[in-house]
């Protein structure tokens, strides 16, 4: 008995230091975490005024009212952009971090047109495992510097080579097509898809995989996989700690996939290096002559990286060779191929349309098989519209994201710096004013004499300002000559509602359900 007095007695004694470790440790909580808790205030102060979704909690944000899906999100997006249509703009938390969603083209211009807004969101640091800080994912000085670089490697001039590959994949995806003539409907998406990335693998690393004849190779496999991992693990919190990721089935696949695509990607730069050293040693023999002998060899994106060099004549390290090759491998296929997906899919549901873009084929083609030409591009005026009013009604990247490094001033409101910026590419081209009957598919839009005075942020399909997309004509020329071909000989017509495509707005938008058509051959030139 006496004891446990003792041990009760002593208790108190040890009492004040225990309180002493707990009270030092909340206070080191504390000071940490104060400069995070008053930035948070700051925050939620300066964009109480402004419209937002209801109800919104502390800390949660209206995160219990967004739905988890791709489809189902974009869903409400299209749904609050319509709520707020009167408004220039309109917030929603998602946890403790703040989003300013824009659809109008006066607040789009305030963050496109700024050389300080180029951050993107932190949801894009999920592709730096597969791009490090390419094009796409860096900012500031570097980003500056390498756009600078590349640029050149873009000039039409340069392009023009790529136009042979284009022409030799998609008589490819021709004969494919030729199977389904008077069929069943069937899913055009994948095909397409294929195509895209044959043409972006050879234009950009100078390999053809012949993803159309072996969709099942690693490394195609690897790229889509990796694709569907990142869209998966931004939108789940859970999966965002690196220490975590790894400890999830997906965040080891992730790694298998990553793999895959490196080592192919290293391969292919180390054999493209030691190419470029022979050819140079083969020249130094010739005593400097430049004569080749046989047919012109095909150059790549890589090839023109590997000779790049800056304002100091510094030139591009192999990893900074990996990241752009990987940027282009994953920005010049699904978004190109998307594009071309809708072209299709709109054809298929407006004939009238479809007869004034055959006519204007059987005009420049006159009723011959050749390739296609870059006067023959520039030709194609009615598919040019074709294809921009289906970027203005699908646009390949339906939202993009940036985060505010400073505050900033948007139509009245301000927006505090650390927040994100989403510009909601769909909405903003729907907007009644610019686009009167909005849904309605109509190519004429897009007659120069119908595009004058329009806001020149009302339409952004490839972005827009500083930051617009580099490799815009590229995608261009690829999807005007991929159409040219397909429509030359056959006459689609589509299976589906709008209601049943499924539409997911994530990285690229898709129809989850795919796109459904029905091909016939196409009567003689000038027959209709």
């Amino acid at each position: 008995m006496m004891e446990v007095m003792e041990v009760l007695s002593g208790r108190p004694q040890l009492l004040p230091w225990g309180v002493g470790v707990i009270a030092l440790l909340l206070t080191i909580v504390t000071v940490c975490s104060l400069p995070s808790l008053m930035e948070y205030w700051r925050r939620w102060r300066m964009m109480n005024p402004m419209p937002g979704i209801s109800p919104c909690y502390p800390v949660l944000g209206n995160a219990l009212l967004l739905d988890g899906t791709g489809e189902g999100f974009f869903k409400q997006l299209q749904f609050y952009s319509e709520e707020f249509r009167s408004w220039p703009l309109f917030k929603l938390w998602i946890g403790p971090l703040p989003v300013m969603v824009l659809y109008h083209p006066d607040s789009v211009e305030v963050i496109l047109n700024s050389s300080k807004h180029i951050e993107k969101s932190y949801l894009y640091d999920f592709l730096h495992p597969w791009l490090g800080t390419g094009l796409l994912t860096s900012t500031g000085d570097k980003w500056r510097s390498r756009r600078k670089m590349i640029t050149p490697t873009f000039h039409f001039a340069i392009l023009n080579d790529f136009l042979e590959v284009m022409n030799e994949q998609g008589n490819i995806l021709v004969k494919k097509l030729e199977k389904h003539i008077d069929k069943e409907p069937f899913d055009v998406f994948m095909d397409i898809t294929l195509c895209a990335l044959d043409i972006i693998c050879e234009t950009a690393m100078g390999r053809n995989v012949g993803a159309q004849k072996n969709k099942d190779s690693n490394y195609v496999s690897a790229i889509y996989r990796m694709s569907d991992l990142i869209q998966q693990r931004q939108k789940s919190p859970w999966l965002w700690p690196e220490f975590l990721y790894i400890l999830f089935k997906e965040g080891r696949e992730h790694k298998r996939n990553l793999n895959i695509l490196h080592n192919f990607t290293d391969k292919v730069i180390a054999e493209k290096a030691e190419e470029l050293k022979s050819t140079r040693q083969n020249k130094h023999d010739n005593d400097g002559s430049s004569e080749e002998s046989g047919p012109k060899k095909r150059k790549a994106f890589l090839d023109m990286l590997l000779n790049a060099t800056d304002d100091e004549g510094n030139k591009l390290s192999y990893r900074d060779i990996r990241e752009e090759v990987d940027t282009f491998m994953f920005e010049g296929h699904d978004t190109t191929a998307a594009a071309m997906n809708w072209v299709l899919y709109l054809l298929g549901h407006n004939p009238e349309v479809q007869k004034k873009v055959h006519r204007e084929l059987d005009e420049v083609f006159d009723n011959t098989e050749r390739s296609v030409t870059i006067d023959d591009l520039k030709n194609l005026r009615y598919l040019e519209c074709v294809v921009k009013e289906a970027l203005r009604l699908f646009p390949s990247v339906p939202m993009f994201a940036r985060t505010l490094r400073e505050d900033c001033c948007i139509q009245g409101y301000q927006v505090p710096r650390g927040a994100n910026v989403l510009i909601l590419t769909y909405a903003l081209h729907r907007n009644p004013e610019i686009f009167p009957e909005p849904e309605e598919f109509r190519p004429e839009r897009f007659f120069p004499e119908n595009c004058k005075g329009r806001h020149p942020y009302a339409y952004v399909p490839f972005s827009a300002g500083p930051r617009n997309c580099i490799g815009q004509r590229f995608a261009q020329m690829e999807e005007k000559t991929i159409l040219a071909l397909i429509l030359r000989r056959f006459w689609v017509e589509s299976c589906q509602k709008p209601e049943e495509l499924g539409l997911s707005g994530e990285l690229i938008l898709r129809p989850n359900n795919g796109i459904w058509i029905k091909l016939k051959r196409r009567p003689n030139a000038g027959s209709e």
